[in-house]
């Protein structure tokens, strides 16, 4: 149990320093052993390939306490998989997936007191993050790196927790140019920024992102991936070779469909539909499911029917399994919680 002074309940969805971080360093083309380390800072120099071509990616799961007192990391193996492709589009070394699992079990071990407690409604995050470090003038990639993971706890996402968001059909792009929205870099998000805060500024909670091509097809969000549910309860999730492969809708996928029973489609999903879905629910990491209660299409309101004050009952069903996966309360698929010891 945390011995920290914290009121878990209280937690909003921001940075709280910890006390360890890890840190590895590639130069000379090796990795380094790697440490813990108590300082939060990074010193790097003013031409870092980071700070001049935006050369970074990163990634985020989570570390819980379950029902049973154990402090467990959710499917990470999955990240370190995902950031070694991401590391690869933007011609970065790879950190290899036993050591990216070890960092992140070091940090959880060494700050496990900010675990939040079972059922306080917080978790905390882990941010695993690769950058270029040394001097880089002109566009091409670093020779040097920096790997690191910090943790810090966290309270829901999305103010108001399972209350219901308002979307956006967004005009803008979603991600930066040539294809890279499905990795996890630095580039994409600061990429939708602007339409993120010109959404809040209009009184949105998120946008909808469509298709560059078309814009008829529904994508992602700027920080979380789609599912709906139909009428007669099937679970429909965009299929697009450019947005992020969530873990969270991974996962979200195998549950409608080994555990509640549903029937499971990923495919295109076209603008025209969205007034005939039942639900939908915004995916990711930091939120798990967050309930959408309406879609505004340039003016055009579409009103979910199921689900306007809080989840739909689908989409809690599945809520409520994945959680009671992740927190110990069910029994979760082979090789999907990892514990660490502390």
């Amino acid at each position: 149990m945390s011995n920290k002074n914290i009121d878990w309940s209280k937690l909003d969805f921001s940075y709280i320093k910890t006390d360890k971080r890890y840190v590895s360093d590639f130069k000379n083309g090796a990795w380094d052993e790697g440490r813990l380390t108590e300082d939060a800072n990074v010193v790097i120099n003013e031409c870092a390939g980071v700070l001049q071509y935006a050369q970074t990616v990163f990634e985020g799961l989570k570390a819980y306490r379950t029902q049973d007192g154990r402090i467990v990391t959710f499917r990470p193996d999955l990240n370190a998989k995902r950031m070694e492709e991401s590391a690869k589009r933007l011609q970065m070394p790879i950190f290899p997936e036993n050591r990216f699992i070890d960092a992140v079990e070091q940090v959880v071990a060494a700050n496990a007191d900010f675990v939040p407690p079972y059922g306080s409604g917080a978790t905390m995050y882990l941010r695993p993050y690769l950058f270029g470090t040394n001097p880089v003038i002109g566009v091409k990639p670093a020779d040097e790196y920096q790997f690191r993971v910090f943790a810090t706890p966290v309270g829901p996402y999305f103010k108001g927790g399972a209350k219901p968001i308002t979307l956006r059909v967004c005009d803008f792009d979603r991600a930066a140019p040539h294809g890279t929205g499905h990795i996890k870099a630095g580039l994409n998000y600061a990429m939708s920024m602007y339409a993120i805060v010109d959404a809040h500024n209009q009184g949105y909670d998120e946008n909808m992102y469509l298709d560059s091509a078309t814009r008829t097809k529904v994508e992602e969000t700027g920080g979380a991936n789609f599912i709906f549910i139909t009428k007669d309860g099937k679970l429909v999730t965009p299929k697009s070779n450019t947005i992020l492969p969530s873990v969270t809708r991974r996962s979200l996928c195998y549950v409608a469909k080994e555990y509640l029973g549903m029937d499971v489609e990923e495919r295109e999903v076209f603008l025209e539909e969205l007034k005939d879905f039942a639900e939908c629910g915004l995916c990711g990491t930091a939120a798990v499911i967050s309930p959408v209660g309406k879609i505004v299409d340039h003016g055009k309101e579409i009103a979910l029917p199921s689900g306007m004050e809080s989840f739909g009952p689908i989409t809690k069903k599945l809520y409520d399994t994945l959680t009671g996966i992740q927190m110990g309360r069910l029994e979760a698929p082979e090789g999907w919680i990892h514990e660490i010891k502390v």
